[in-house]
């Protein structure tokens, strides 16, 4: 151990170093250390990870700054206060059910959205330009400019698990039956308009939407629709009304028919269809005879109904053939009497389109 020499009285310098330089009586004192508590407090508060967290870091740091004499005192500080807010702030969010209010309104948009939102009537466009599988971006537009599709039924499937992409499109199928009484008349919507369903998928069912939306839309090659499609008890007159109503009963069985093309493959089946169109010609012309027509349709539609007669009694004999070479002698008359061109003095009569869709027997 060495001893350092003592400073003479009135050497104001001191002692001197081996090299003649003077050595200074103190060194500098280590910066003082930040306190870790109140750096961690600062961060949990501003990310505000976990509520409460920072506060608690902050109460730590605060009370080891005063007895150590650290820094950090204006992190702690802050962190707290980020910490403590976020803390009363989710035990508002709590206690008030807020959460629940969110999420049933983050679910709502969804379902909104998945929805379509879109009521019968609706004429619409989309983001992209074109109906597909996924739809998104759909926004209502006027019926009266060129459109991608109008909406011409909705209904809502059951509530409970997803059932299944296969049982959504075969509970599509009613759409059919939602068509024929929106658009009553065939004869008035163009070849070239098809008719698409906006069905639930997996996902948004997930968000509670179950509504199918069924749509006409044009099909490749078209694109738009101009003007609505609309032919119902919203637009037509009663006689239009009364007229269509007898030409869906011979429509729909006309539609019946079997499978097989050949009457020879099955004809139990055929003759089991010719009754079917048998039947509703006599149901039809009933109708139109019961029915008081205006005095300018009166002409026409007795003709109309002279020829349906005729036709049933065709399809009558069809249905008790005893073999096919039998079915088709009555079968083809039967059809004759109704072909389209036979119906087209009512139709303009009433003022209903003129023009048959394709070919096949329709009133």
């Amino acid at each position: 151990m060495s001893i350092s020499p003592a400073r003479e009285p009135g050497d104001p310098q001191g002692p001197q170093s081996p090299h003649g330089s003077t050595s200074p009586y103190w060194t500098p004192a280590p910066p003082t250390p930040t306190n870790p508590f109140a750096i961690a407090s600062l961060v949990t508060g501003i990310l505000c990870c976990v509520p409460g967290v920072g506060l608690l870091l902050g109460v730590v740091a605060l009370l080891q700054i005063r007895k150590r004499g650290q820094c950090g005192l204006a992190a702690a500080v802050v962190g707290s206060t980020l910490s403590g807010i976020a803390l009363v702030t989710t035990v508002l969010l709590l206690t008030t059910g807020a959460p629940g209010w969110i999420w049933r309104n983050v679910k709502d948009g969804v379902r909104e959205s998945a929805n379509l939102s879109l009521a019968k009537g609706d004429c619409f466009d989309t983001d992209d330009g074109r109906l597909k599988d996924a739809v998104y971006g759909v926004r209502t537009v006027p019926c009266a400019g060129a459109h991608e599709g109008e909406v011409f039924g909705t209904f809502t499937l059951a509530d409970g698990p997803y059932p299944g992409e296969k049982a959504v499109r075969d509970a599509a199928e009613r759409c059919v039956d939602q068509r024929q009484f929106y658009a009553m008349d065939e004869w008035a919507v163009p070849q070239y308009v098809d008719a698409v369903d906006l069905s639930p998928s997996r996902e948004t069912w997930a968000f509670g939407d179950r509504t199918v939306t069924c749509a006409f839309s044009g099909v490749t090659g078209h694109g738009t629709l101009t003007g609505s499609l609309r032919a119902d008890q919203t637009t037509l007159n009663a006689h239009q009304i009364a007229f269509l109503d007898a030409a869906r009963t011979l429509n729909d069985a006309m539609g019946t028919a079997p499978d097989a093309v050949d009457v020879e493959d099955d004809l139990p089946g055929h003759k089991a269809w010719a009754r079917r169109v048998s039947t509703a010609l006599a149901d039809g012309a009933h109708a139109l005879r019961a029915h008081a027509w205006p005095a300018t349709a009166r002409a026409p539609l007795a003709a109309l109904t002279a020829r349906m007669d005729k036709a049933r009694a065709q399809w009558d004999q069809a249905a008790r053939a005893g073999d096919a070479d039998a079915f088709y002698l009555p079968y083809d008359a039967g059809l004759t009497l109704i072909e389209p061109r036979a119906v087209v003095p009512a139709r303009k009569a009433l003022k209903l389109a003129t023009t048959p869709p394709g070919g096949g027997a329709e009133v």
